[in-house]
């Protein structure tokens, strides 16, 4: 009769324990899901935040996890709303903690911010790539892909679409392109395929 009471205990210990250990994980992941590699004007208000998730060993989301991020003390870097270089954020149901309302400082350059996730005895880090810029209308949004490619995609269509002009205007011509005044050039000279058949 009075192991009962003993057994009730010990289980209720137990549930205690395992409890406890679903509550803190073994490891910790952390994924940066927006913010990362962005671009800001320097001198300005980020008005776009960074935001990760916290997962644990199994990929489900970490409620409670203690999140913080940190600025760098020199070079291209910046202050959090709160004044300071470094902010604490913890994550809810959904894992997901973040920060924003950062004010940029005026030194241009590529800089990181520093993250680190800790709930019981796990912790995780990572770090997340930033850029501040000289150009004054540049928006805090994550880097756009460079318009450089599709400019210079343009510019050879348009040299192409030149050069084929100029080849059907030296065949309507008869077969030769005339060179300009003083120049050196050889002319062009376009005329029918020719095709031999025979023995080597």
């Amino acid at each position: 009769m009075k192991l009962k009471p003993v057994a009730q205990t010990l289980a209720a210990i137990l549930a205690a324990v395992l409890a406890r250990g679903a509550e803190n994980p073994a490891l910790l992941a952390i994924r940066l899901t927006e913010g990362d590699g962005a671009i800001y004007a320097k001198g300005s208000r980020a008005t776009r935040g960074l935001t990760v998730l916290i997962t644990d060993e199994t990929g489900r989301p970490v409620e409670g996890a203690t999140v913080s991020f940190s600025l760098p003390g020199e070079g291209p870097s910046g202050v959090f709303s709160s004044g300071t270089r470094t902010e604490i954020a913890t994550t809810h149901a959904d894992g997901r903690a973040a920060v924003w309302g950062m004010q940029w400082n005026r030194t241009p350059g590529p800089f990181e911010i520093r993250i680190t996730a800790v709930k019981g005895q796990a912790r995780a880090g990572t770090v997340s790539s930033q850029f501040l810029s000289d150009a004054p209308e540049v928006k805090d949004a994550a880097a756009p892909k460079s318009h450089a490619s599709h400019k210079l995609l343009w510019i050879s269509f348009i040299i192409a679409g030149a050069a084929v002009a100029g080849v059907a205007g030296v065949v309507a011509g008869k077969g030769t392109a005339a060179a300009p005044a003083g120049s050196a050039v050889t002319p062009l000279q376009i005329g029918a395929p020719t095709i031999s058949l025979g023995h080597s």
